[in-house]
């Protein structure tokens, strides 16, 4: 027992003096170096951590509260959800960015007990302060960003996701030197998610589109989920399956594609612009896309084509009858033709007018003239966006060009392409990089 405590005595007095002298890196590996020490007194963690100021000593605190979720059996939940909530609300942001791997790994693991227990609403405004935490600027992912859209979506409290999915991403959090591709995939994907629940398909389709043209080798389980709802809301929003980019890797297309093959089907059916064709594609693979979670997406899908008909009807007459459009677009009946189209213009998708007394339709004219000071100040918006755009790429574009790996890499490059060359080239290669 004496060893036991002359040991944690110890980690106490390290973490205490490091802390005051502010030499973080070296309390960083001293904190490493005691996890196995830590990890065989557990019962005493408690009362080790009652010696810490978090304030002052946020990296000891971290450092035991990394182990707590570390054992095999978590014995008093409640004791270690609310000292990882005080810690994250009151940790010192500087501290910990000396160890975003750690704070990252803790709140992976707070996460995932919160899920494991079907509290994800609990944790969503401690995940929301631990980004700002280590967060440099709003731009930036943190790998806790995909755990907070988790949370967000198991919850089915989508509000408080949005402001970090709003942000144009320009820099990734290099948690330990490095950043997992699958923290990058699941943000994208999970945020892709939550647009689609919000029904704002033009930025779920581009959510989605990024977690799938993101560069790989092989393709993950992540980017199949993404490309299979990828395909349902591209139908929802555009009518057919808009093409990835060119910059796309060729495994997506050689491999992805074919694992795929019931939402092309669909996708076909809803080529045809016939709702009956389409139904009969959504019962011949009912399981396939239940066990996708995709059965709701889907049927919104086929809801979608009705409205895509109502619409090419306002292109061909001026007046029509609800019956009249009932039986052009397969709906059942003149009442139901009547609801889609209420909810068609109270969502901006077609300008008409019914007259009650003889059931028809009077379609109109997009009534915008774009001469009102409301959209002069919408494109006046949009421009300032085009120019911010702008000037962040030059911005990159200049850092990128200084880079001393890009310069190496860019120098071997021209150095091996000279003509008249004689003898053995030395290509730089800059380290960590593999040619």
């Amino acid at each position: 027992m004496a060893m036991m405590a002359n040991v944690l005595e110890q980690y106490v007095n390290n973490v205490t003096t490091l802390s005051q002298q502010g030499n973080f890196s070296q309390l960083c590996e001293f904190i490493g170096k005691s996890a196995d020490v830590l990890a065989k007194n557990a019962n005493h963690l408690d009362n080790v951590m009652g010696a810490f100021d978090v304030q002052q000593h946020s990296l000891g605190v971290l450092g035991i509260l990394c182990i707590k979720y570390s054992l095999p059996n978590i014995a008093d939940w409640e004791m270690l959800f609310i000292q990882t909530q005080e810690f994250i609300y009151t940790c010192n942001g500087e501290q910990v960015r000396y160890a975003t791997d750690s704070y990252a790994d803790l709140c992976h693991r707070f996460t995932q007990n919160l899920v494991e227990k079907k509290q994800a609403i609990r944790g969503i405004k401690i995940l929301t302060k631990a980004i700002s935490k280590i967060q440099l600027l709003p731009s930036q992912l943190t790998s806790i960003h995909a755990d907070l859209c988790q949370l967000c979506l198991l919850s089915k409290c989508m509000k408080p996701a949005l402001p970090f999915l709003q942000v144009d991403i320009t820099e990734i959090s290099k948690e330990g030197g490095q950043y997992d591709a699958k923290h990058f995939l699941l943000y994208y994907y999970y945020g892709g998610m939550i647009y689609t629940a919000l029904k704002k398909y033009d930025l779920a389709l581009y959510f989605y589109e990024v977690a799938v043209t993101t560069p790989c080798l092989a393709v993950s389980h992540i980017m199949l989920e993404s490309y299979k709802k990828y395909i349902v809301v591209s139908l929802i929003v555009h009518g057919k399956i808009i093409s990835l980019p060119k910059y796309t890797s060729h495994v997506v297309g050689k491999y992805i594609k074919s694992l795929c093959q019931p939402y092309h089907d669909l996708a076909t059916s809803y080529s045809t612009s016939n709702p009956t064709e389409l139904r009969n594609t959504l019962s011949k693979h009912t399981a396939v896309f239940t066990r996708d979670s995709n059965m709701g997406l889907v049927k919104q899908c086929v809801t979608s084509l009705y409205k895509k008909n109502i619409q090419r009807l306002t292109k061909t007459f001026l007046t029509l009858s609800l019956t009249d459009m009932a039986n052009r677009v397969q709906l059942s009946n003149a009442r139901e033709a009547e609801k889609y189209v209420l909810r068609m213009i109270e969502d901006g998708e077609i300008y008409a007018t019914i007259n009650q007394k003889d059931g028809m339709v009077r379609f109109h004219d997009n009534p915008e003239m774009y001469n009102n000071v409301a959209m002069l100040m919408k494109l006046d918006t949009e421009m300032q966006k085009c120019i911010q755009l702008d000037e962040k790429l030059k911005e990159m574009d200049r850092e990128i060009s200084v880079n001393p790996q890009f310069v190496q890499k860019s120098s071997g490059v021209h150095d091996e392409d000279l003509p008249g060359s004689s003898g053995p080239v030395t290509v730089k290669v800059p380290v960590g990089y593999t040619m």
